[in-house]
């Protein structure tokens, strides 16, 4: 582990309150996404500064205003459990390694994906907007 689990446990429960489960280990991933059906939403979660200001705050918003969401909520934390942000990473074809991220996967195959680059800098708002976009169309 790179963080102090005390530190990193109130950046979790942002996410695990609203429905997220978390992943901590690479079987836990492929019990998840490996044979899924429907659709998942995986959020790579961060200590950075854009996880907290842009990220969290930004699936919250989106979650509570979709009439369509994913039906799977699914988290792994970057810098903790390496294993199984390592798998879930895996999971992302064609994506070099991004904290926070998110990958939306409809039947096991990526169909929308948000890199720290689209996320940094951005008002969770806009992210919010981008992700409700993608669950209207997939989920």
């Amino acid at each position: 582990m790179m963080y102090d689990p005390m530190l990193v446990q109130p950046m979790r429960e942002e996410v695990t309150e609203v429905g997220f489960q978390e992943l901590l280990t690479a079987e836990d991933v492929d019990r998840e996404l490996g044979a899924a059906k429907g659709t998942a939403l995986v959020f790579v979660n961060s200590v950075c500064g854009c996880a907290a200001g842009g990220a969290r705050p930004a699936l919250r918003m989106a979650l509570a205003g979709s009439a369509k969401r994913p039906d799977k909520l699914l988290t792994v934390f970057a810098g903790m459990e390496r294993e199984a942000v390592t798998r879930a990473r895996e999971y992302f074809v064609g994506y070099p390694p991004s904290s926070p991220a998110m990958g939306l996967l409809k039947d096991g195959e990526l169909v929308f994906m948000l890199e720290r680059h689209h996320i940094e800098g951005q008002m969770p708002e806009a992210i919010a907007g981008g992700l409700k976009a993608a669950f209207a169309e997939y989920c």
